[in-house]
């Protein structure tokens, strides 16, 4: 048989390196401190905010619907990871301490540039 081929004549596909595009970002997590954010270029030049550390989260309250924004104390619990809890670094599903009591975060911080919450029944 011809090089390149299988016994059965058919083709072997030739193997391509990755692409830039298809490479995987850096892992960026969010952290509890002062306010900071990036802006990263992505394809078409379309721009995205990332956070890297908060201080205040937009918190939900569910009985009067009401949007506030407050402060975050600490990172009480975080259900992926309980190393992430002890360097208090925010991510979707973490529960935090609010002025306003406990609060779970919603969505996610390091990709959306800001921290959800909905307030929680105490």
């Amino acid at each position: 048989m011809a090089y390149g081929r299988k016994i059965t004549g058919g083709k072997y596909k030739k193997f391509s390196k990755k692409k830039k595009y298809s490479l995987s970002g850096i892992p960026r997590k969010a952290k509890l401190g002062k306010t900071k954010t990036k802006i990263l270029r992505g394809m078409g030049g379309n721009t995205r905010t990332v956070l890297l550390a908060c201080d205040s989260v937009n918190v939900i309250d569910p009985k009067t619907k009401k949007t506030k924004k407050v402060k975050i104390k600490n990172v009480l619990e975080t259900p992926a990871d309980k190393f992430l809890a002890r360097q208090n670094i925010l991510v979707k599903g973490a529960l935090i301490e609010t002025d306003l009591g406990k609060a779970k975060i919603t969505n996610r911080p390091s990709q959306e540039g800001q921290v959800n919450a909905i307030l929680l029944k105490e």
